[in-house]
């Protein structure tokens, strides 16, 4: 399958990027408002108040669910997977009523785009539920990967690569803020909420989904026995996923060049290069990675073998079968472009709900955005 583009060119988180949850409240208010994420491996939620230009998260929800397991072979979503779902998004449910909520995005994204049976699934999911999904779009997915990051966007930043490392896509969105004030850069990025066209200057050269995430990178090879190869050979055919997105072939200078990732494997090997055995989103989220410190920890993932990184507290046991096809994106990615520097995000597709529907209701005060 081909990396989807627009027409006409060629440790998990848990917590928002606000402050920490406070006690979750029973009382309905228009204040609050929810970001669902139902993805290839994870279904998550974050319900929040807006404060000032940033929000506070009231209350949240993980559960790893895999409803992409066997989507690669059979093209569609076993009956498993999708009772697992339903089960998680039962939880969900309960928690949008218990807080009356209004306000509301509710979103799934690769495993459901392709999937043959996502019209059943989603319907079944209305039915038993009582939750409106919705399927969106690559674009989509990239944009609001790329507002949840702006928080993160350095001022000295000219040229900005935000990579989204899902479960079963990977997202980039090259950006060029050359022409935007240092001070305004991040309030550019946030503006994108009304698509890639921005105001401010903030200038979208290329951006790419590659349907290539953690679980479905790690299927395509699977009947690789040697742990090393299999490794190799995920980051050289994910590079070979890249070729025509212009950021691979360009001559780009790397003062003020910055690469964003957020994803579960980005945090991950945070979390693992600074030791962290139970996780720190405090001390993790706007860590900066030297592509040297990266590869430490990939080579060390890889000496652990597989047996070593199920039993590795830094990893845990709900991704520890897919961190290496993460690394194997990561590392690919840091090879290729002009940085030798990652910003670590704990914040994603949820966080860019938020944001976006915040901002469309102008109950964001405008920036500062650190």
């Amino acid at each position: 399958m081909t990396p989807e583009r627009p027409r006409g060119k060629d440790a998990i988180p848990e917590v928002a990027p606000s402050v920490e949850p406070s006690t979750p409240q029973t009382e309905p208010s228009a204040q609050l408002y929810a970001a669902l994420d139902l993805g290839t491996n994870s279904c998550r939620m974050l319900i929040a108040r807006p404060r000032g230009s940033q929000f506070d998260v009231v209350d949240s929800f993980s559960k790893t669910v895999q409803l992409g397991v066997g989507l690669e072979a059979s093209g569609r979503l076993s009956r498993a997977s999708m009772g697992r779902t339903i089960q998680a998004l039962r939880v969900c449910q309960k928690k949008i009523e218990t807080h009356g909520l209004q306000r509301m995005r509710l979103v799934a994204t690769e495993a459901c785009r392709r999937a043959k049976n996502a019209k059943e699934f989603i319907r079944q999911v209305r039915r038993e539920t009582g939750l409106s999904l919705e399927i969106i779009q690559p674009e989509e997915e990239a944009r609001l990967a790329v507002i949840s990051c702006a928080p993160l966007v350095n001022p000295r930043t000219e040229q900005l690569l935000v990579v989204d490392i899902g479960g079963g896509s990977t997202e980039l969105v090259w950006i060029d803020l050359s022409s935007v004030a240092p001070e305004f850069r991040a309030r550019a990025i946030m503006r994108l909420h009304s698509g890639f066209h921005g105001e401010d200057g903030a200038r979208v050269v290329d951006w790419i989904s590659v349907p290539l995430g953690v679980a479905t990178l790690k299927d395509q090879f699977a009947d690789v026995e040697d742990d090393a190869a299999r490794f190799a050979l995920m980051s050289w055919f994910f590079e070979e996923n890249l070729a025509s997105f212009s950021p691979y072939n360009a001559q780009n200078p790397r003062e003020g060049f910055q690469i964003i990732g957020t994803s579960g494997t980005v945090t991950t090997v945070a979390a693992s290069f600074l030791g962290l055995k139970r996780y720190d989103r405090a001390k993790v989220d706007g860590l900066e990675m030297t592509s040297d410190q990266i590869d430490f920890v990939i080579r060390e993932y890889l000496s652990l073998g597989p047996e070593g990184r199920r039993t590795d507290p830094r990893i845990g046991r709900d991704r520890h079968s897919l961190i290496m096809s993460g690394a194997a994106i990561l590392q690919a990615l840091m090879r290729i472009w002009p940085t030798d520097r990652l910003s670590v995000a704990d914040r994603g597709l949820r966080e860019g709900l938020l944001y976006a529907q915040m901002s469309a209701d102008g109950v964001l005060a405008e920036g500062p955005y650190s």
